[in-house]
């Protein structure tokens, strides 16, 4: 029985509890825990007596929190901690905590870390975008992300589906340096249909979330998630993402953050591109190969990538690949641009698909090379 203090109880051997304690302490602002941190140890934090923690400005339910936490509950998020599994609960003091993630304002008191932990510390940039991204935007982000992991450098992101999936994908494709932060606790992997890249990522990579093993998928959650992508980041790359889309708020911290922030042009009548230009009109280095990236980084002495050019040369391509559009163009848009008939306009575009110049969707054709 706890008898007023945490400290009464055989578990106060392990910091790692105490970390948790406080971070189960509701409504507590991470400014004010900082501050009481500068102040007092984790351990002498727990062995104040209530009138010492209300002078400290704290309510009621804080003081109780601190006096009487919830053992089982605490307990039961320790149990997760088992490094045989490679699964670790990172406290802030931990010489493993991210340094590049201790400089943001509000960095995490716990970070919950499931597979290869080196990569907390990996030069790493993050690449985001939009959930709804066009085929142009699925390829871009595989191949640059891929062309980032060959240099050496750690991909970053959010694994939700779109932009963020597709720069897992083409991480793990190489080297396997890619690390997924979650909106949710590791135990509970949203979106289920990345259940298996999670799986992946794990075993290759690295997973982090800030939030306990079992906390389900929160709308509130995802933003906070964002600034800890671009907190571990060195910078910040968006790929595709309209002017409402969440990927501008991860933009956004990476810039307060003092990070780089980075994006990739597209057509100024894609929807999904506007964000970009926005971004690129206020100052975003505008990206055309992983090159321009790693250009920004002298200091870690990466090498340059070779990109590879797979287009066919011009004079042996359909002259009908000049009039598709890399965002969406219909069939009768194509109609009446070739002055062609049905059968073969449909059959030049089969030849484009089966040698990956163009994708096909519901709506129409997308160019993705030419």
């Amino acid at each position: 029985m706890i008898q007023g203090s945490l400290f009464d109880n055989e578990l106060t051997n392990n910091p790692l509890y105490c970390w948790i304690a406080l971070d189960a302490i509701p409504a507590l602002q991470k400014r004010k825990i900082f501050t009481l941190l500068s102040h007092y140890s984790i351990q002498s934090l727990f062995q104040l007596n209530a009138k010492q923690l209300a002078a400290l400005k704290l309510n009621e339910q804080q003081i109780d929190a601190f006096l009487h936490p919830n053992q089982k509950h605490i307990q039961q998020c320790l149990s997760w901690h088992q490094p045989t599994l490679n699964q670790y609960i990172i406290s802030y003091d931990d010489p493993e905590y991210p340094a590049l993630l201790k400089q943001i304002s509000s960095a995490p008191l716990l970070l919950f870390v499931k597979g290869n932990i080196k990569l907390l510390n990996a030069p790493q940039v993050a690449i985001v975008g939009s959930r709804s991204c066009t085929p142009y935007g699925q390829e871009k982000a595989h191949d640059l992300a891929q062309q980032l992991s060959d240099s050496g450098i750690t991909v970053t992101s959010g694994l939700a589906i779109g932009v963020d999936g597709m720069a897992h994908r083409g991480a793990l494709k190489r080297r396997g340096s890619t690390i997924a932060v979650l909106g949710t606790g590791l135990n509970n992997i949203y979106p289920k249909r990345h259940f298996e890249l999670a799986q992946q990522v794990s075993e290759q990579g690295l997973l982090i979330s800030e939030f306990w093993p079992d906390t389900p998928a929160y709308p509130s959650n995802f933003p906070r998630r964002n600034r800890i992508v671009s907190g571990l980041s060195l910078g910040t790359l968006v790929i595709e993402a309209s002017l409402k889309s969440g990927s501008l708020i991860t933009a956004r911290y990476a810039n307060e953050q003092n990070r780089e922030v980075f994006a990739l042009p597209g057509s100024i009548d894609n929807p999904q591109a506007c964000g970009c230009l926005k971004l690129i009109q206020q100052g975003a280095k505008l990206v055309l190969d992983c090159n321009d990236i790693i250009n920004e980084f002298p200091a870690l002495q990466l090498p340059q990538i070779a990109t590879e050019d797979s287009t066919p040369p011009v004079s042996k391509q359909s002259p009908l690949v000049a009039l598709i559009d890399y965002n969406l163009t219909s069939f009768e848009t194509l109609l009446a641009r070739s002055g062609l008939d049905v059968v073969s306009l449909q059959n030049q575009l089969i030849e484009l698909e089966i040698n990956g110049i163009i994708t096909v969707q519901p709506q129409g054709y997308t160019k993705l090379k030419g």
